[in-house]
């Protein structure tokens, strides 16, 4: 195993680095930092931005673009892959009998890092858990990274050259399934629902690859697992650090949190907690002023009774069971865009009980509108903004106009971010006489 101590290990090494988005820019810098002769291998010529390459030029890091050859390879070491790139598509590419080995970005620093770590992964509920987490510990008094998955890669925290008491790492399954030695003191797996279908073989490859994340642990670390996967994970894992198991039964008081999927989200941040010896009734008052990112059953406005919830985050069925379950007050959905995998006959039951009507927009249409027509009236439109006009000339006072897509974004807009925020902006001006009309 790499230590931090070993400052030369990368001096004179060639590497290559698949794909310059976040993570892939920031372990082109520490690779360079670390003396390695390091390239840039990017399929999409205006992926990077003027500033960038200049400052990736000035500082003797190659970046050759266009699609990916046997040819970039040569002379390389390593290789260091983006999330979302299929390491087949690259292991196959690669010169040799004897393969360059590959890893993810997290891998890669990891080698240089020395203090405490928790990873979180899961199909659902990653962020507000690690931020669960961070929020509890600073108020605590403890100095903490968080990033990951969540914005700011590990080898950012390396080239910073900061200290800090524990790193909160968000964990996605893209970036497990390259580690070698990457070892968490405290890991959580959250949940496993069908998502990326379109990446993993089948969901016991993309179960396998989440439960990489406890691969490394040994006897003295901790293992936070949910309860109703017990026998799942009794049966097909075999892992050696402490396990505790969570669910959602207590009732957390978290003003900023709502449904039972936030109460799990707040019972394994807990656990993660208890081992800094920070007690559940602290935790509970810690978490008082605890506010979610926005995007994840963000309540954004009450007009004439009616209340709009933002849950554009959800992008898979399991996030729109949640966000179902959440809501005490009738429902009328808008869901659509490019489907990641699952059957949406499954929330047929919890759709009749909760929903009123469904407005889809964008892509999966057909699919949503299949499964989904004997449950709710069902109407479609080309955009989101008619949808949501649409679908408040039915909304009654006491209704909730749910956002939550059960999709990604990718059929109308550049993110979740940019879907939630289009959502937003045409609710805050949506005119009251339209609503008061139905």
């Amino acid at each position: 195993m790499r230590t931090a101590t070993e400052e030369n290990i990368l001096q004179g090494k060639g590497i290559a680095i698949v794909g310059a988005g976040i993570s892939g820019l920031a372990a082109a810098k520490l690779a360079s930092h670390k003396d390695a002769k390091v390239r840039i291998l990017e399929s999409d010529p205006g992926a990077v931005k003027a500033d960038k390459a200049t400052w990736l030029e000035d500082n003797g890091i190659d970046i050759l673009y266009g699609e990916h050859s046997p040819e970039q390879f040569e002379n390389c070491d390593m290789v260091i892959l983006s999330p979302g790139i299929p390491p087949g598509q690259i292991r196959d590419l690669l010169p040799g009998e004897n393969k360059i080995p590959m890893y993810s970005e997290l891998e890669f620093a990891y080698w240089f890092i020395d203090s405490q770590i928790v990873g979180v992964t899961g199909t659902n509920g990653k962020t507000t858990t690690v931020r669960l987490i961070d929020h509890v510990l600073r108020n605590r008094g403890y100095n903490v990274f968080l990033g990951g998955n969540i914005g700011v890669p590990l080898s950012e925290y390396v080239l910073s050259e900061q200290k800090a008491d524990i790193i909160v790492l968000e964990v996605s399954s893209f970036q497990l399934e390259l580690i070698q030695d990457f070892c968490p003191q405290v890991a959580v797996l959250l949940n496993v629902s069908p998502n990326h279908l379109d990446y993993h073989t089948d969901m016991q490859d993309y179960f396998q690859s989440k439960i990489r994340l406890f691969k490394n642990q040994k006897q003295g670390d901790l293992a936070i697992l949910p309860a109703h996967m017990q026998g799942v994970i009794e049966r097909e894992t075999s892992i050696l650090a402490e396990k505790k198991y969570f669910d959602h039964k207590k009732d957390w008081n978290c003003p900023g949190l709502i449904g039972p999927h936030n109460r799990g989200n707040i019972q394994a941040a807990s656990l993660v907690c208890n081992r800094w010896g920070i007690t559940e009734q602290e935790v509970e008052s810690a978490i008082q002023d605890f506010q979610p990112n926005p995007h994840r059953l963000q309540q954004v406005c009450e007009k004439s009774g009616v209340l709009f919830v933002d849950d554009s985050k959800a992008t898979t069925l399991e996030a729109m069971r949640a966000a179902l379950d959440s809501l005490d007050r009738p429902v009328l959905l808008l869901a659509g865009g490019i489907f990641k995998g699952g059957d949406p006959s499954s929330l047929s039951g919890l759709i009749k009980e909760k929903v009123r009507m469904i407005g889809l927009f964008g892509d999966s249409r057909n699919l949503f509108q299949e499964a989904w027509k004997d449950c709710a009236p069902v109407f479609w439109k080309t955009t989101l903004q008619e949808a949501i006009r649409e679908i408040s000339k039915a909304a009654r006072p006491g209704d909730v106009v749910l956002l939550s897509p059960a999709t990604s974004s990718f059929d109308l807009f550049g993110s979740y971010k940019e879907r939630g925020e289009a959502f937003q902006k045409e609710v805050l001006e949506l005119d009251e006489c339209l609503l008061s009309s139905a």
